[in-house]
């Protein structure tokens, strides 16, 4: 457990040095957030508005499933002194029924919203580390790091708008 604590911090540490080392080499080091490149990018702007478009609707379908629910479960509770108890077991019963079909139907809905997902950003994250070593060899660079993992690094060794921008130049966006 100890181990595991320390690994990062060790991690960062030996890049932190090997950095110092570099810099006294004439060596040239930039930092891209990976993360805020691939947001950033077209294609995942409209992979977004995509999947937002095909699976809204599903997800209307469950938001008015909820409130379904929440009036029946209203309405049991509200009339228990007024239903028999056959009427209110049979209440009850419906509501369960609904409850399983909401629950299922949220969990498929997020199955396949998180497959697609997977699917965008595996292809996208491969095609991107492609364009971060174009630009960096562009740039004459010699090594790059994931600024998200570094502690500090000066704005000016950023180039992550260059990736994005690099990344919407060689596969714009399919509207």
């Amino acid at each position: 457990m100890i181990a595991i604590r320390w690994k990062r911090p060790a991690c960062l540490a030996a890049l932190m040095l090997c950095a110092t080392m570099l810099a006294s080499a004439q060596i040239k080091v930039a930092a891209v957030n990976l993360q805020k490149a691939l947001q950033d990018t077209a294609e995942i702007k409209q992979a977004e508005a995509d999947l937002k478009a095909k699976f809204g609707p599903r997800q209307e379908e469950l938001a008015n499933l909820e409130k379904e629910i929440a009036k029946l479960t209203q309405d049991y509770e509200a009339n228990q002194s007024k239903f028999t108890e056959p009427a209110l077991a049979e209440m009850a019963a419906k509501i369960q029924l609904k409850q399983r079909q909401l629950q299922r139907n949220s969990e498929g809905l997020q199955n396949e919203v998180n497959r697609e997902r997977q699917d965008i950003l595996q292809r996208v994250g491969q095609r991107l580390q492609e364009v971060v070593k174009k630009v960096s060899e562009e740039k004459g660079l010699d090594l790059v790091v994931d600024g998200a993992n570094l502690l500090y690094f000066k704005p000016t060794m950023d180039i992550s708008a260059d990736v994005t921008a690099a990344y919407d130049k060689a596969y714009p966006s399919k509207k």
